[in-house]
Protein backbone atom coordinates (compact mmCIF):
# COMPACT_ATOMS: atom_id res chain seq x y z
CA UNK A 1 0.00 0.00 0.00
CA UNK A 2 1.41 3.36 -0.80
CA UNK A 3 0.56 6.80 -0.24
CA UNK A 4 1.68 9.63 -2.82
CA UNK A 5 1.53 13.41 -2.33
CA UNK A 6 3.85 15.19 -5.11
CA UNK A 7 7.53 14.43 -3.74
CA UNK A 8 6.28 12.35 -1.08
CA UNK A 9 5.77 8.42 -0.80
CA UNK A 10 4.70 6.47 2.08
CA UNK A 11 3.79 3.10 2.62
CA UNK A 12 0.18 2.47 4.16
CA UNK A 13 0.11 -0.09 6.77
CA UNK A 14 -3.17 -2.00 7.53
CA UNK A 15 -4.47 -1.40 11.20
CA UNK A 16 -8.04 -3.37 11.65
CA UNK A 17 -8.42 -3.26 7.83
CA UNK A 18 -7.65 0.28 7.60
CA UNK A 19 -4.61 1.89 5.61
CA UNK A 20 -3.00 3.88 8.24
CA UNK A 21 0.28 6.24 6.68
CA UNK A 22 3.80 5.34 7.91
CA UNK A 23 5.08 8.83 7.49
CA UNK A 24 7.65 10.60 9.81
CA UNK A 25 7.29 13.87 11.37
CA UNK A 26 9.93 15.38 8.76
CA UNK A 27 7.67 14.14 5.74
CA UNK A 28 4.03 14.74 7.45
CA UNK A 29 4.86 18.30 8.24
CA UNK A 30 5.99 18.53 4.33
CA UNK A 31 2.98 16.52 3.05
CA UNK A 32 0.48 19.49 5.61
CA UNK A 33 2.52 22.11 3.87
CA UNK A 34 1.74 21.29 0.76
CA UNK A 35 -1.22 20.10 0.55
CA UNK A 36 -1.97 23.74 2.55
CA UNK A 37 -0.69 26.01 -0.58
CA UNK A 38 -2.56 23.86 -3.29
CA UNK A 39 -4.67 25.92 -5.37
CA UNK A 40 -7.80 23.34 -5.35
CA UNK A 41 -8.84 20.49 -3.77
CA UNK A 42 -8.60 19.32 -0.24
CA UNK A 43 -7.58 16.80 2.00
CA UNK A 44 -8.79 15.49 5.42
CA UNK A 45 -5.75 14.33 7.82
CA UNK A 46 -7.44 12.56 10.77
CA UNK A 47 -6.09 10.42 13.45
CA UNK A 48 -6.43 6.85 14.65
CA UNK A 49 -6.18 6.29 18.33
CA UNK A 50 -7.61 3.46 20.70
CA UNK A 51 -11.08 5.23 20.79
CA UNK A 52 -11.83 5.40 17.06
CA UNK A 53 -10.38 2.19 16.48
CA UNK A 54 -12.77 0.87 18.77
CA UNK A 55 -15.73 2.50 17.00
CA UNK A 56 -14.48 1.83 13.57
CA UNK A 57 -14.18 -1.90 14.60
CA UNK A 58 -18.16 -1.72 15.16
CA UNK A 59 -19.18 0.73 12.80
CA UNK A 60 -19.37 -0.12 8.98
CA UNK A 61 -19.76 3.78 8.23
CA UNK A 62 -17.36 5.16 10.38
CA UNK A 63 -14.83 2.64 8.96
CA UNK A 64 -15.97 3.85 5.51
CA UNK A 65 -15.95 7.65 6.30
CA UNK A 66 -12.22 7.21 8.02
CA UNK A 67 -11.55 4.91 4.46
CA UNK A 68 -11.52 8.46 2.58
CA UNK A 69 -9.30 10.26 4.65
CA UNK A 70 -5.56 10.51 5.18
CA UNK A 71 -5.06 8.50 8.76
CA UNK A 72 -1.79 8.89 10.79
CA UNK A 73 -0.97 6.80 13.82
CA UNK A 74 -1.61 8.58 16.99
CA UNK A 75 -0.78 6.81 20.58
CA UNK A 76 0.54 3.70 21.95
CA UNK A 77 -2.07 1.31 21.12
CA UNK A 78 -1.87 2.00 17.01
CA UNK A 79 1.82 1.57 17.51
CA UNK A 80 1.60 -2.23 19.34
CA UNK A 81 -0.92 -2.56 16.65
CA UNK A 82 2.02 -1.97 13.77
CA UNK A 83 4.41 -4.27 15.66
CA UNK A 84 2.27 -7.55 16.23
CA UNK A 85 0.94 -6.98 12.11
CA UNK A 86 4.07 -5.91 10.99
CA UNK A 87 7.16 -6.96 12.63
CA UNK A 88 7.43 -2.90 13.24
CA UNK A 89 6.61 0.66 14.88
CA UNK A 90 5.71 3.38 12.86
CA UNK A 91 8.47 5.93 11.96
CA UNK A 92 6.86 8.24 14.53
CA UNK A 93 3.62 8.71 17.32
CA UNK A 94 1.94 11.94 15.65
CA UNK A 95 0.27 12.71 18.43
CA UNK A 96 -2.52 15.49 17.47
CA UNK A 97 -2.01 17.42 19.78
CA UNK A 98 1.74 17.44 19.39
CA UNK A 99 1.24 17.70 15.65
CA UNK A 100 -0.78 20.86 15.30
CA UNK A 101 1.61 23.46 16.85
CA UNK A 102 4.30 21.79 15.42
CA UNK A 103 3.07 21.94 11.92
CA UNK A 104 2.25 26.09 12.81
CA UNK A 105 6.03 25.93 13.52
CA UNK A 106 7.09 24.25 10.53
CA UNK A 107 5.16 26.42 8.06
CA UNK A 108 6.91 29.77 7.50
CA UNK A 109 4.33 30.82 5.34
CA UNK A 110 1.61 32.76 7.06
CA UNK A 111 -1.95 30.63 6.66
CA UNK A 112 -5.45 31.71 7.66
CA UNK A 113 -6.27 29.00 10.14
CA UNK A 114 -10.08 28.51 11.10
CA UNK A 115 -10.49 26.53 14.35
CA UNK A 116 -14.42 25.26 14.74
CA UNK A 117 -14.98 22.70 18.59
CA UNK A 118 -14.57 22.84 21.89
CA UNK A 119 -16.68 25.36 24.53
CA UNK A 120 -16.93 29.03 23.86
CA UNK A 121 -14.19 29.67 26.50
CA UNK A 122 -11.78 26.92 25.49
CA UNK A 123 -12.07 27.81 21.58
CA UNK A 124 -11.05 31.33 22.90
CA UNK A 125 -8.20 30.12 24.63
CA UNK A 126 -6.72 27.58 22.11
CA UNK A 127 -6.65 30.54 19.67
CA UNK A 128 -5.21 32.93 21.90
CA UNK A 129 -2.53 30.10 22.66
CA UNK A 130 -2.50 29.59 18.66
CA UNK A 131 -0.92 33.02 18.26
CA UNK A 132 1.18 33.39 20.25
CA UNK A 133 2.94 30.02 19.28
CA UNK A 134 3.24 31.20 15.45
CA UNK A 135 2.40 34.81 15.32
CA UNK A 136 2.63 35.22 11.76
CA UNK A 137 -0.41 32.99 11.13
CA UNK A 138 -4.01 34.31 11.36
CA UNK A 139 -6.45 32.23 13.62
CA UNK A 140 -9.37 32.62 13.07
CA UNK A 141 -12.11 30.54 15.63
CA UNK A 142 -15.58 30.43 13.89
CA UNK A 143 -17.53 28.49 16.32
CA UNK A 144 -17.79 25.87 19.03
CA UNK A 145 -19.01 23.02 19.37
CA UNK A 146 -22.67 23.79 20.78
CA UNK A 147 -24.37 24.86 17.56
CA UNK A 148 -27.58 22.35 16.60
CA UNK A 149 -26.73 19.84 13.55
CA UNK A 150 -29.29 22.16 11.45
CA UNK A 151 -26.85 25.25 11.64
CA UNK A 152 -23.98 22.99 10.11
CA UNK A 153 -23.95 24.24 6.90
CA UNK A 154 -24.31 27.76 8.23
CA UNK A 155 -20.73 27.14 10.01
CA UNK A 156 -19.17 26.08 6.97
CA UNK A 157 -20.78 29.00 5.08
CA UNK A 158 -18.59 31.12 7.82
CA UNK A 159 -15.36 29.02 7.25
CA UNK A 160 -15.95 29.67 3.24
CA UNK A 161 -16.38 33.47 3.63
CA UNK A 162 -13.11 33.02 6.15
CA UNK A 163 -11.21 32.17 2.98
CA UNK A 164 -9.08 29.54 5.56
CA UNK A 165 -6.30 27.72 4.01
CA UNK A 166 -6.52 25.24 6.98
CA UNK A 167 -9.15 24.44 9.01
CA UNK A 168 -8.86 22.09 12.34
CA UNK A 169 -11.71 21.01 13.77
CA UNK A 170 -11.77 19.68 17.63
CA UNK A 171 -15.80 18.66 18.20
CA UNK A 172 -14.37 15.99 20.77
CA UNK A 173 -17.52 13.96 19.69
CA UNK A 174 -17.09 10.29 19.17
CA UNK A 175 -17.89 10.47 15.39
CA UNK A 176 -16.68 13.89 14.41
CA UNK A 177 -14.84 12.47 11.37
CA UNK A 178 -18.81 11.71 9.96
CA UNK A 179 -19.67 15.04 10.48
CA UNK A 180 -16.43 16.24 8.32
CA UNK A 181 -17.14 13.99 5.79
CA UNK A 182 -20.92 15.20 5.13
CA UNK A 183 -20.43 18.65 5.83
CA UNK A 184 -16.86 20.09 4.77
CA UNK A 185 -16.17 20.08 1.47
CA UNK A 186 -13.57 21.73 -1.10
CA UNK A 187 -13.94 25.83 -1.15
CA UNK A 188 -13.95 25.80 3.15
CA UNK A 189 -9.84 24.67 3.22
CA UNK A 190 -7.44 22.73 1.58
CA UNK A 191 -6.27 21.01 4.55
CA UNK A 192 -8.79 19.97 7.06
CA UNK A 193 -7.25 18.50 10.59
CA UNK A 194 -9.67 16.37 12.20
CA UNK A 195 -8.09 16.22 15.97
CA UNK A 196 -10.11 15.14 18.65
CA UNK A 197 -9.15 16.39 22.20
CA UNK A 198 -7.11 19.42 20.96
CA UNK A 199 -8.24 22.75 21.98
CA UNK A 200 -8.75 21.07 25.31
CA UNK A 201 -4.76 20.43 25.43
CA UNK A 202 -3.62 23.64 24.46
CA UNK A 203 -5.68 25.13 26.84
CA UNK A 204 -3.87 22.98 30.05
CA UNK A 205 -0.62 22.98 28.00
CA UNK A 206 -0.04 20.02 27.24
CA UNK A 207 2.12 19.04 24.59
CA UNK A 208 4.37 15.95 24.37
CA UNK A 209 7.51 16.39 22.11
CA UNK A 210 7.99 14.46 19.20
CA UNK A 211 8.93 10.96 19.37
CA UNK A 212 12.26 11.45 18.34
CA UNK A 213 12.93 13.96 21.05
CA UNK A 214 11.79 11.73 23.41
CA UNK A 215 13.33 7.27 24.76
CA UNK A 216 12.19 4.92 22.48
CA UNK A 217 8.60 3.43 23.56
CA UNK A 218 10.33 0.52 25.68
CA UNK A 219 7.29 0.86 27.53
CA UNK A 220 4.56 1.19 25.47
CA UNK A 221 2.30 -1.69 26.17
CA UNK A 222 2.84 -0.66 30.12
CA UNK A 223 1.70 2.91 29.47
CA UNK A 224 -1.54 1.95 27.08
CA UNK A 225 -2.97 -0.25 29.47
CA UNK A 226 -2.32 2.04 32.57
CA UNK A 227 -4.93 4.29 30.28
CA UNK A 228 -7.80 5.61 32.90
CA UNK A 229 -10.63 3.84 30.56
CA UNK A 230 -11.68 1.17 28.63
CA UNK A 231 -10.83 1.93 26.01
CA UNK A 232 -7.22 0.52 25.70
CA UNK A 233 -7.94 -3.11 26.93
CA UNK A 234 -11.00 -3.06 24.78
CA UNK A 235 -8.79 -1.98 21.53
CA UNK A 236 -6.40 -4.54 22.74
CA UNK A 237 -8.69 -7.51 22.24
CA UNK A 238 -9.61 -6.00 18.78
CA UNK A 239 -6.03 -5.83 17.41
CA UNK A 240 -5.53 -9.60 18.84
CA UNK A 241 -8.31 -10.90 17.64
CA UNK A 242 -7.81 -9.05 14.28
CA UNK A 243 -4.30 -10.73 14.56
CA UNK A 244 -5.11 -14.25 15.72
CA UNK A 245 -8.07 -14.06 11.80
CA UNK A 246 -5.80 -13.90 9.33
CA UNK A 247 -7.19 -11.57 7.89
CA UNK A 248 -4.88 -9.14 7.47
CA UNK A 249 -2.61 -11.42 5.67
CA UNK A 250 -5.21 -12.23 3.27
CA UNK A 251 -5.60 -8.66 2.72
CA UNK A 252 -4.53 -7.48 -1.13
CA UNK A 253 -2.66 -4.25 -1.93
CA UNK A 254 -5.07 -1.28 -1.55
CA UNK A 255 -5.45 1.42 -3.86
CA UNK A 256 -2.97 4.50 -4.01
CA UNK A 257 -3.87 7.11 -1.60
CA UNK A 258 -3.62 10.96 -3.07
CA UNK A 259 -3.84 14.19 -1.79
CA UNK A 260 -5.99 16.86 -3.38
CA UNK A 261 -8.49 14.54 -4.29
CA UNK A 262 -11.95 15.62 -2.88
Amino acid sequence: MAFVSGNIIASQRDILGLPVCDLGWADAFAFAEEVAGMPFGQSVITFLDAQNGNRMVRDAEYRAVLQRQIVLPDGEGVDIASRLFHGRSFPANLSGASFVPALLTYMARPMRVALIGGDTATLGQAAETLRRHAPWHDILPIADSAFAPAQSDEIMERVRAAKADILIIAMDGPAQETWIDRHVGPGHARLVLSVRGLFTALTAGVSRAPVGLRRRRLAGLSRFMRAPNLEAPLFLYHILRYRLSGVSAARGPAATAKAGSL
